[in-house]
């Protein structure tokens, strides 16, 4: 049986070529487990008789991308001897026999994957396949070459655009709908794994909806052989049509052992479009600070179901324009229902900027619709505002310890200790008992309570108050608005 240690490492699935001996045995490891894979699969859930005809169809639209950039030589690649050592003078010959030193910058080549999606010869792939590459060369099915150019990347969701001249069309292949493929669902993978030319790879849809590390993740999960230098290829569905960009890999070895991921046609199919366009991005701006609705965030909001995208902040923006405030769940946005917070960033990304869009939120236990005019993400991002301080007038200092808490309320000594703007008011917080729903929730010496109940506290008989009426209420939870070096974040603490 084979054995790995308890680590785990995620790996982008490019892969590169710095012509060292080391990378040799990684890709005779690689290239042994892939090549394992498949008869498990085949056996385990009884395969299509055959991908042939798939796989004959689909391969001609299939690239593979060498990319090549000048980088700084690596001059911790050799021997370490003592200055002054007799061995000094002999290493320098043998690691540099032409006196040039040492250091002179190095060519460096990387290969990856991609594909074709019109007939005109654009060209999808990762944006760590071709980044900071200087001259990037693609290679059809046929063993055709031909230069590409650079279309546009996007950081975001590691999505490039390129583009070559062909004197006759290209094949190509189209984006499937993504959100139609369900766990179980077969899937083929191609592209240039390991460095050995056009590869085909064949498992199923492991999952939905990952997320890694991007605010745009929607990853499909596949067990599906992909290693790097699949980077960039194409994951289908049994159409021929594409669902999925494969991108990482999950992996304590650095070859595939079944868990790949793959961006989904949804997210990919939009940003290409843009490139296409614009040569970038331009994502829709909302303006505001959201979180999910968790089932004792509904409870203490008095809401039927956890769903939504509570807002947290409104600074200044579109959303505060509109009227958009704090403690509002937004349920739909221009027409689509919204699960949680995640669903909102999303849905927000792909709406037009400059137009009016139509917002339905909850609020104090009433619908209301807001009309918001979008601004562009990537602007806002450049320059974004600061909250503005409140501006109440500060309580008599006093102490109390309320649901498993000790605080004072805010006064100019406690703001300046806290770095907050003098005037700044609220409850801060300067212990938490260790068995309390606060710790357990992640209250820390530092914050500040600036809501409870959703209505604002400045005295320690507010929150008491606030207490009192929800247990008046029948609630079990009370929510409370939390500030911790200015980002907000609500809370709901037990109050039986």
């Amino acid at each position: 049986m084979l054995h790995l240690p308890n680590t785990r490492a995620l790996t982008l699935s490019g892969i590169a070529t710095p012509r060292r001996p080391r990378l040799l045995l990684a890709l005779g490891l690689g290239l042994s487990m892939a090549l394992s894979m498949p008869a498990v699969q085949a056996e385990a859930r009884g395969a299509p008789e055959s991908f042939a005809d798939l796989a004959e169809q689909i391969s001609p639209s299939v690239v593979m991308i060498t990319t090549s950039s000048v980088v700084a030589s690596d001059t911790q690649g050799g021997p370490m001897v003592p200055p002054g050592s007799p061995f000094e003078d002999f290493f320098k010959d043998f690691m540099d026999p032409n006196g040039q030193g040492g250091n002179e910058p190095q060519r460096s080549e990387a290969l990856g994957s991609g594909f074709v999606i019109s007939a005109d010869g654009y060209i999808v792939t990762n944006n760590h396949v071709i980044e900071g590459a200087d001259d990037i060369q693609i290679e059809f099915f046929g063993g055709k070459r031909l230069k590409a150019k650079l279309v546009g990347t996007d950081l975001k969701t590691d999505i490039a655009v390129l583009k070559v001249e062909s004197p006759e069309p290209l094949p190509f292949v189209a984006f499937g709908d993504s959100d139609k493929m369900r766990v179980g669902d077969w899937v083929m993978a191609m592209g240039n794994p390991l460095g050995q030319g056009f590869s085909v790879s064949a498992g199923i849809v492991s999952a939905r909806g990952r997320e890694l590390s991007g605010t745009y993740d929607d990853f499909i999960q596949t067990d599906a052989a992909i290693n790097k230098g699949n980077s960039g290829g194409p994951l289908f569905n049994m159409d021929g049509q594409v669902v999925g960009v494969n991108t990482a890999i999950l992996s304590p070895t650095g070859g595939s052992i079944g868990i790949g991921f793959s961006m989904s046609s949804k997210v990919v199919s939009h940003v290409v479009d843009q490139l296409k366009q614009y040569g970038e991005t331009r994502r829709g701006w909302l303006g505001v600070r959201i979180q999910d609705v968790t089932p004792d965030v509904a409870e203490a909001m008095g809401l039927t179901d956890a769903k939504g995208a509570l807002v947290t902040d409104v600074p200044d923006g579109p959303a505060k324009e509109s009227g958009m405030q704090a403690g509002d769940v937004i349920t739909t946005f221009n027409g689509e229902e919204i699960s949680d917070a995640k669903d909102l960033t999303r849905t927000v990304a792909d709406a037009p900027i400059g137009e009016d869009v139509p917002v339905i939120v909850l609020r104090a236990g009433t619908t209301q619709t807001l009309q918001v005019k979008l601004g562009r993400r990537e602007t806002a991002e450049a320059d974004q505002p600061v909250p503005a301080a409140q501006k109440d007038t500060p309580a008599t200092p006093q102490t109390a310890e309320v649901l498993g808490m000790k605080l004072v309320p805010m006064d100019e000594q406690v703001a300046k200790d806290l770095n907050l703007p003098v005037g700044a008011t609220g409850l801060a917080v300067t212990g938490v008992d260790a068995a309390s729903d606060a710790s357990a929730k992640g209250v820390m010496p530092g914050d500040v309570i600036v809501e409870a109940g959703q209505q604002p506290v400045v005295k320690l008989s507010d929150l008491q108050d606030r207490v009192t009426e929800a247990k008046d209420a029948g609630r079990k939870s009370i929510l409370l608005l939390v500030r911790r070096e200015g980002d907000p974040r609500f809370v709901a603490l037990s109050i039986e």
